[in-house]
């Protein structure tokens, strides 16, 4: 055994000691540099951002400004119900994902769980509706339709049901005021995604987690005035949770109300009688297709002639924007983009476009004109025009000898049209065309406001076409290498079509300017942009940008901004020839093609106006047109699949000008019964408690089944004196009918953390 001197153990012990000593040393003045380094040189940032660590923030929705009528009346407004949702957060924190919680959740509600889980999963490419679109932080309404029992289950069992709320929340209604849906005109709302948020961060309305945002319509075009602003109230709180103290409030601001030209009684009488056109017109026989006639989509646009307001605007097939309010079902998601629900979503007032027929007549008068040729000259109407080995047929061969543009107008002669815009074609250099063609008929469908947007106040307006040269060269170069893989010499007919735009699809044919003439081949337009046009022509020439929003009013009525009616433009036509288009046009109504369904009609005391037009669409049946105008107002209709314009359509116009002025089966005015014989002018009050003055909306159950008679109130009747209460209206969805409305003044949403 060796013997380790005491001196030695004793020099290594120390030198261990001094080690670690400082490797102490070393530990602490690292530890004392970085806590220098937090506490002082970065102590403020670090003190900041440990603060706003503590600050939890309280959301109290804004009210949403209601859309009223031209009187008051509500067609869109909120009230209070029991809403129950669901943390994703909290269900995701569980082993499960929260499926246990939203099984029994499914239970109480009475509804399938996988109903139930579907509300919550989130949206993306691959996920199908239903599914949440809006925040996954926020909490996902399940549904809005609880009753008080069982909001009381779930808020009793609490424990069985974490991340689960039931709470009273103000929620969007549409009340249908006396029948009158006017769905596509509203929109709907959803709530605000993440990607909304952030690209509103930098701008003067940003977005908070629970907001709702307008999708389509009124909705969206007046998301903001509509949604006002959100109060925030920010809460210290300590590491547990608890409130220490409040940072500061911001009081919650309700929406803006938006008062619209739209009047509740027109628009539930446009919306009846274009359904009833359409259901008459599925029983008449079509010869031309051996079955019955489909009119499968239609819509209805009435207008004051003098300032482009929108009085009703109705689109069919429709449906009912309740169906969005608390997130769509599978179901009714289905119901309204399926293949076969043919679209309800879309405005075909705005958004439906086809061939124009013989409404587009008046553009053709006024190009005419301008090319210098006399109104009043006389031009043969033969029952058929010959272009080469190509025979134009004037409707159902008429043969009229020669007469007037405003004669044509009148009985609607094809071939007037035909041989004019064939001499101008000729004129022009035929197929080969100068270097400046003067293309008379095309320009004039330009300056009549057509290819291009109305600039109506609605979201999504479509701009028809104008096919002129420019568009031929476009479009052969987008579809050249289609027709000639596709066109045969001597095959069939769409074929054949396809083989000669392979060749000259890029070339202004005789045939193309011809068609063109009288509203038919490749010329587009949308029910709005030709009540624009015969609106101008009744007014005078103002081509008026039609409007639906009137004044956006505070929510406390203190502040009016009325939307004031603009003009894109004048119609290119002088005065002398104007008088003599509305001339002939009052003609159309009283000896012309329009006649037999103005019978009693009282002329003299109100000028009637218009003029008919059948559509034919190549592998469909023929589109109903029927364009009119009085001094006040004017009504277009039309009708898909539905056969002719007067026959198809003009009934239900003819019905809505007699619920307007009141005008009786013999002819005669009882102004008492007129639903509006002059346009509205003033705007309802809003009170600075928020209730708004307006006539109380009463549903009569016995006509609502009931086709309107002339000069018969609309279905749902109303009593012209003023309420002092806010109107509620009767919401037609059955299911939700114990409802209460808030008061516009606050908000009754509940508050949430974010």
């Amino acid at each position: 055994m060796t013997n380790i001197p005491e001196t030695g153990r004793s020099t290594r012990v120390q030198t261990r000691l001094v080690v670690i000593q400082i490797l102490v040393l070393s530990l602490l003045g690292t530890l004392g540099g970085r806590l220098w380094y937090l506490q002082i040189r970065e102590g403020s940032a670090y003190a900041k951002e440990a603060s706003g660590n503590h600050v939890q923030q309280v959301v109290d929705p804004a009210v949403r400004g209601s859309i009223l009528d031209a009187r008051g009346v509500p067609l869109a407004d909120n009230e209070t119900r029991l809403v129950v949702s669901a943390s994703r957060t909290d269900l995701l924190k569980m082993k499960d994902d929260g499926k246990a919680v939203l099984t029994k959740l499914a239970g109480v509600l009475g509804m399938k769980p996988q109903e139930v889980m579907e509300k919550v999963r989130l949206c993306d490419a691959k996920t199908p509706q239903p599914c949440w679109n809006g925040s996954p932080y926020q909490p996902i309404p399940i549904t809005d339709e609880a009753t008080p029992k069982q909001a009381l289950q779930i808020r009793e069992r609490a424990e069985d049901f974490p991340g689960i709320t039931a709470e009273p929340q103000a929620v969007r209604r549409y009340p249908s005021p006396g029948g009158a849906n006017t769905a596509q005109v509203l929109g709907y709302l959803s709530p605000v995604t993440d990607d909304e948020i952030q690209q509103a961060q930098d701008t003067d309305s940003p977005y908070l987690r629970s907001d709702q945002v307008g999708r389509s319509g009124l909705e969206r075009q007046y998301d903001k005035a509509l949604r006002g602003k959100a109060g925030v109230t920010r809460y210290e709180v300590d590491n547990l949770g608890r409130v220490i103290g409040e940072a500061e409030s911001d009081a919650a601001q309700p929406g803006d109300n938006l008062v619209t030209s739209i009047d509740a009684r027109v628009q539930r009488i446009a919306e009846y009688e274009l359904n009833e056109a359409m259901k008459t017109a599925r029983g008449e026989f079509d010869k031309n297709t051996g079955e019955n006639y489909k009119a499968d989509s239609g819509a209805v646009v009435v207008m004051e002639a003098k300032t482009g307001r929108v009085v009703a605007m109705a689109s069919n097939p429709t449906y009912d924007p309740n169906a969005w309010v608390g997130g769509i079902s599978a179901a009714d998601y289905k119901k309204l983009t399926g293949k076969d629900s043919n679209y309800p979503l879309l405005n075909r007032a705005i958004q439906g476009q086809s061939a124009p027929g013989s409404t587009f007549k008046v553009i053709s008068t006024a190009a005419a004109v301008e090319a210098g040729y006399d109104f009043d000259g006389g031009y043969p109407c033969t029952s058929s025009y010959s272009v080469g080995n190509q025979v134009f047929k004037n409707f159902e061969s008429e043969n009229f000898g020669p007469i007037s543009l405003g004669r044509a107008l009148e009985v609607s002669c094809d071939t007037v049209f035909y041989g004019l815009a064939h001499k101008e074609w000729q004129k022009d250099g035929g197929i080969n065309p100068k270097k400046n063609a003067n293309d008379y008929f095309f320009k004039a469908a330009h300056q009549f406001g057509l290819g291009k947007e109305t600039g109506i106040d609605l979201p999504n307006e479509v701009t028809g076409r104008v096919p002129d040269r420019a568009w031929k060269q476009s479009y052969w170069e987008a579809n050249k290498d289609a027709w000639c893989k596709t066109g045969k010499k001597d095959g069939s007919y769409v074929e054949k079509i396809a083989y000669e735009n392979c060749l000259e699809g890029n070339k202004m044919r005789a045939g193309d300017e011809i068609n063109y003439s009288i509203g038919q081949g490749d010329t587009l337009v949308t029910p709005i942009q030709m009540a624009t046009i015969y609106a101008a022509i009744s007014n005078g020439g103002t081509l008026y940008d039609p409007t639906v929003g009137k004044a956006v009013i505070s929510a406390d009525g203190k502040k009016v901004t009325e939307i004031e009616p603009t003009s894109h433009g004048k119609l290119p036509i002088s005065k002398a020839t104007r008088n003599k288009m509305d001339a002939a046009l009052a003609g159309v109504a009283t000896r012309g093609t329009a006649a037999w369904r103005f019978q009693n009609w009282p002329q003299d005391e109100i000028a009637m106006h218009a003029k008919t037009g059948t559509a034919e669409v190549y592998g469909k049946q023929t589109t109903s047109w029927f364009a009119t105008y009085t001094k006040d107002y004017t009504v277009v209709m039309t009708i898909s699949q539905a056969g002719t314009g007067s026959g198809a359509s003009g009934p239900a116009v003819r019905k809505i000008y007699d619920a307007l002025y009141g005008v009786q089966e013999d002819g005669s005015v009882d102004k008492k019964k007129a639903l509006l014989p002059t346009p509205q002018k003033s705007l309802p009050k809003v009170r600075t408690d928020g209730t708004i003055a307006a006539p109380k909306i009463t549903e009569d159950p016995a006509k609502k089944e009931k086709a309107t008679e002339p000069g018969e109130r609309a279905p749902a009747d109303d009593q012209q004196g003023a309420t002092t209460a806010t109107p509620t209206g009767q919401n037609r969805n059955t299911r939700r009918r114990r409802r209460c409305t808030p008061r516009r003044g606050g908000s009754t949403g509940r508050r949430m953390l974010t």
